[in-house]
Formats: C-alpha cells, sequence, structure tokens
C-alpha cells in the first residue's frame, strides 16, 4: 500500500518512540545494527513511522516500541525520513494492538502526564535535522529527543564519545552511546524557547551549518 493510500484510511495520529533493525546493517561487531524510529500514524494494520535510515521497498524488518511492543513487517512505501511498514500479526495479537492504540491516543491526550526529569525532553516538529562535523562535512540525523542541555541522536554515523559536533545549530560533543544512538551534550544551555527552532536548522548535505551557527570546536 502507498502512504498516499494510507493515510485516507482510519488511522490514529501518534507519536511513539521505538527502533527498528533493516537487512544488511550490520555494525563492526557484526551484529544487526538498531536504529531509532518515530510513529505518526498508526492503525491494526500499518504504521508511519519517521526514520534516519530509509530501507528499501520490500524489506523485511524487525521494530519494537515499549508502548507497543515487538513487531514484524515489511516496507510498502517510503518517503523521505520515512516509510510505511505492513504489519505481521495475528488475528487476535492485532484486536489487542487496537485496544491499545485506542489507550494511548487517550493517555497522549491527557495533560496531567507530565515529564519529571530535570531538564524536560520534547520531541521537536521536524524530527530530521543535520549532523555537522569539525571537518565541515554535513549529514542528515534523526532527533530522538532534544532538551535546553542535550540531545539524543539516531543516525548512520556513531561517532566516538568526545566528538565534537553542531546538531542544528546547536554545537556540543558526544557524552555516551545507547542501543540506537548517541547522546550529545551542548555547550551551552539553551533557551527553552530557542533550542526547538536552533535543533531544526537544516543545511545541505556537504556544507557548512548556515549563517548564525555556532563554529564546531576541533
Amino acid at each position: 500500500m502507498s502512504v498516499e493510500k494510507f493515510l485516507k484510511e482510519r488511522a490514529i495520529k501518534i507519536a511513539v518512540n521505538g527502533s527498528y533493525s533493516l537487512p544488511n546493517w550490520h555494525d563492526r561487531e557484526g551484529k544487526p545494527r538498531t536504529f531509532a524510529c518515530r510513529t505518526t500514524r498508526v492503525s491494526p494494520f500499518r504504521m508511519l513511522v519517521d526514520v534516519p535510515v530509509v530501507g528499501k521497498l520490500g524489506d523485511r524488518l524487525t521494530s519494537y516500541f515499549p508502548d507497543f511492543g515487538k513487531f514484524d513487517g515489511s516496507i510498502s512505501d517510503v518517503g523521505d525520513g520515512s516509510f510505511l511498514i505492513d504489519l505481521e500479526m495475528t488475528q487476535e495479537v492485532r484486536e489487542r494492538f487496537s485496544d491499545k492504540l485506542g489507550w494511548l491516543a487517550k493517555r497522549q491526550a491527557d495533560p496531567a502526564v507530565t515529564e519529571a526529569r530535570k531538564d524536560v525532553r520534547f520531541i521537536p516538529p521536524n524530527s530530521h535535522t543535520t549532523l555537522t562535523m569539525a571537518d565541515g562535512s554535513v549529514h542528515t540525523c534523526f532527533i530522538i529527543d532534544v532538551s535546553v542541555s542535550g540531545v539524543a541522536i539516531s543516525a548512520e554515523q556513531h561517532p566516538p564519545v568526545g566528538t565534537p559536533l553542531a546538531v542544528g545549530a546547536c554545537v556540543g560533543r558526544v557524552v555516551r552511546h545507547f542501543h540506537n544512538g548517541f547522546a550529545v551534550r551542548f555547550v551551552q544551555t539553551y533557551e527553552l524557547a530557542d533550542v526547538g527552532r536552533l535543533i531544526s536548522r537544516e543545511s545541505a548535505p556537504g556544507r557548512k551549518v548556515s549563517e548564525g551557527a555556532a563554529e564546531v570546536p576541533a
């Protein structure tokens, strides 16, 4: 099914973070490479997902969402930084998943649900941005979440801890790795009203960060 047809089907607009692995993507140890992702629209049969690495039509994949569970499926359509997954499950599992979607939609709309961390993390409107290295090379990346002091990223690149870089227009250093990405701590703490705009600033691949961004330290 195409994304265009899926958008006309009955589904829930819901943002849920998860992870996925694609065929023929492995780390240095030969283990399947895992990337972060986030749903944008979900039905009991399909889900549209924002991703850092887009697979090929027909690719079978495994995905995992803490709020949903583990799914197997195949890519039925691709877009710019996203793909549509046809979900493979039994009728019984599909019915339970349908009930879960309804419950999650209500929870997502509940203003009483708050974030308890010291620096509140949020998801910017644009999940994709640029990763600029100290040598000036620019790569696309996926924002897992962001706060005024740092950001969690998933990308094809996996820079070592301590690497200086800029995410959008926010300069920082890689401070830790996790199973589907890495964390960057900014060199300064931003105002909440500014960080969403700065983190999503884009630049064409192969070019340095646009005017107004801080220089990436070596």
